[in-house]
């Protein structure tokens, strides 16, 4: 089966085509023939060696697939059954084992396309607005990165649970996408200062909360938006990694939240992933939950989907096609 890999660390040129043997199932896993893959942040954090890991390495975190073939003590699926997974290594490829633990039934009303764009990013944005800043009707929120894969399902999800929304964009066709979503507010951070536009047109002594993706270049200036007792949000970096920060700061802007999460730990349970997964599918299948699947590449182009990723130029959500 060909499969993309990591062998050095590096920029997008060190992803490698390789053909590797069909994996088998173990205890407990099965084996699915993968029908598309998401591209996340995460994987460029692999590929740079800002995450470890041991190489070689495949690469990619989410996907979704038709089940080929599952370990004997494997009874919750069957051969044939559609399903997505997110959070275990190895779906730039073919084919990949997972965990039957791990996995979702995709509903058959939709794609396993739209299943693969929604699992990671959908859940994503679902902890985010339900858990880890669980937003009430009227709070005000910003959203970095708004046109975004995360960012405009967070949008969407922020607007019905009754939140006031700002988005940071790059242009006004991203701005369009990310209003499209619900934004009420969107700034175009290549152009004007964030913050100053934001603490002019919130309504309040700060906002309630900020999601952050963006990390290096924004963390302090979020910071300053937020309200006494406000929650900064920080769930990547694509522009870098935060430096180091005194905490006495936080005290000193109102006695501020900071935290910085993680998907797998608001999935740690069978209950809590079928809870958020379902959740989210079942949103997109009725159409109150909108993806926009705009850049889908070759399993073999991709290097060039993690160059767009990384330069900006995508909107939505990014998939490679086995």
């Amino acid at each position: 089966m060909l499969a993309i890999q990591v062998l050095t660390t590096g920029n997008a040129d060190v992803l490698t085509l390789r053909d590797l043997p069909t994996p088998t199932p173990g205890p407990g896993e099965a084996l699915i023939r993968i029908e598309a893959s998401g591209v996340n942040f995460i994987d460029t954090y692999f590929r740079e060696g800002r995450y470890p890991a041991q190489l070689p390495y495949t690469l990619g975190q989410e996907a979704a697939g038709i089940i080929v073939a599952l370990a004997p003590d494997v009874t919750s699926f069957k051969v044939g059954n559609r399903v997505a997974w997110c959070g275990v290594p190895g779906t730039y490829a073919q084919l990949a084992v997972a965990p039957a633990a791990r996995l979702i039934h995709v509903p058959d009303a939709i794609s396993s396309q739209q299943a693969a764009a929604a699992i990671l990013q959908g859940m994503t944005a679902h902890y985010l607005a339900y858990s880890t800043y669980p937003i009430q009707r009227g709070d005000e929120v910003l959203i970095h990165a708004g046109a975004g894969g995360v960012g405009l399902l967070l949008t969407q999800m922020a607007k019905a649970l009754g939140a006031r929304v700002f988005t940071t964009v790059s242009n006004e066709e991203k701005a369009a996408l990310s209003r499209a979503a619900g934004a009420d507010e969107t700034i175009f951070y290549t152009q004007e200062d964030f913050a100053a536009k934001v603490k002019k047109l919130s309504t309040g002594p700060g906002l309630h909360a900020v999601y952050d993706s963006v990390g290096k270049s924004t963390f302090e200036k979020s910071l300053e938006v937020l309200r006494p007792r406000g929650t900064m949000v920080l769930f990547g970096g694509s522009s870098g990694a935060v430096p180091p920060f005194d905490l006495i700061k936080l005290m000193t802007m109102g006695s501020l939240y900071v935290t910085r999460p993680t998907l797998k730990d608001y999935i740690a349970t069978r209950a809590d992933l079928e809870a958020r997964a379902n959740d989210v599918l079942d949103s997109v299948a009725r159409g109150t939950l909108k993806l926009r699947l705009e850049h889908t590449y070759p399993l073999t182009d991709a290097a060039h989907a993690h160059r767009d990723l990384e330069s900006r130029k995508t909107t939505g959500k990014l998939l490679l096609l086995p």
